[in-house]
């Protein structure tokens, strides 16, 4: 218990599990948040010397500040959050989907945002605390697809100045993390993902690695409170008018 804490929200799965694992090679204690994925987050917890595995319903309006009142009375050292968990469905710019919108704004936007006022409200850490909440390179580089779940992640970016502003203290740190295009989504094939995946600036694969590297090395440095770290081969830097997605299966049919 004398070691940091971090608690990394769908810490089990994709980007999430990749950042819990480098959060355990660099030292801290791991706190794997899941919601149905009970059996791989215990695993993950189980390979690491030192994990627990803690589920909740991020839909759930008042259960993420439940979660993190428990989680700050257990833990002497919870210094840092990384909301990572996210939900990713497609509708349509012309015609918003309502429930679509709904559990894409509470997922998404609302849950992280609770609970990263509980965190600062009850987290104690003698070295300063930090949030890290992974946004989207669409927050630079937007497009129609994936309408609500893009309006999400723009409304999660627009909370972290106010954070660092407002809720935080002077040796807290909030933070944007933004990947691109990392892993297969949605419904991608491995051909699709080998394509769309080197639509940026550098023409390579960003490794899941560099983004959970990312997230260790925001929460170790003191970088300016508010900013947001883009870690994605410079899709950003593009104006891309669709998602990847579709960019690689037009160039799958035109060849």
């Amino acid at each position: 218990m004398s070691r940091p804490a971090v608690l990394v929200t769908g810490g089990s799965q994709r980007i999430g599990a990749a950042i819990s694992r480098a959060f355990s090679e660099a030292g801290w204690h791991v706190i794997i948040h899941y919601h149905r994925s009970k059996e791989a987050a215990e695993d993950l917890a189980e390979s690491m010397p030192y994990a627990d595995a803690v589920q909740c319903d991020l839909s759930e309006g008042d259960d993420a500040v439940a979660m993190a009142t428990a989680l700050a009375a257990h833990h002497p050292d919870w210094r840092a959050l990384v909301n990572s968990a996210s939900i990713f469905k497609p509708d349509d710019v012309t015609a918003l989907d309502a429930e679509t919108n709904r559990q894409a704004m509470q997922i998404n936007a609302r849950a992280p945002t609770r609970l990263a006022q509980a965190f600062l409200a009850q987290a104690r850490s003698s070295k300063g605390r930090r949030v890290i909440q992974v946004t989207d390179q669409k927050l630079a580089n937007p497009n129609p697809d994936f309408f609500s779940y893009t309006m999400s992640k723009h409304a999660l970016a627009a909370t972290i100045p106010m954070l660092a502003m407002g809720a935080a203290g002077p040796d807290d740190r909030i933070y944007g993390l933004a990947p691109g295009a990392i892993l297969p989504s949605h419904d991608q094939s491995a051909d699709e993902a080998e394509i769309s995946h080197r639509m940026n600036l550098l023409g390579r694969r960003t490794h899941v690695e560099e983004v959970a590297d990312a997230a260790v090395f925001l929460a170790e440095g003191r970088l300016a409170t508010g900013q947001t770290l883009f870690v994605d081969s410079g899709q950003h830097l593009l104006r891309q008018d669709r998602d990847v997605i579709y960019l690689a299966r037009q160039q799958m049919e035109a060849s």
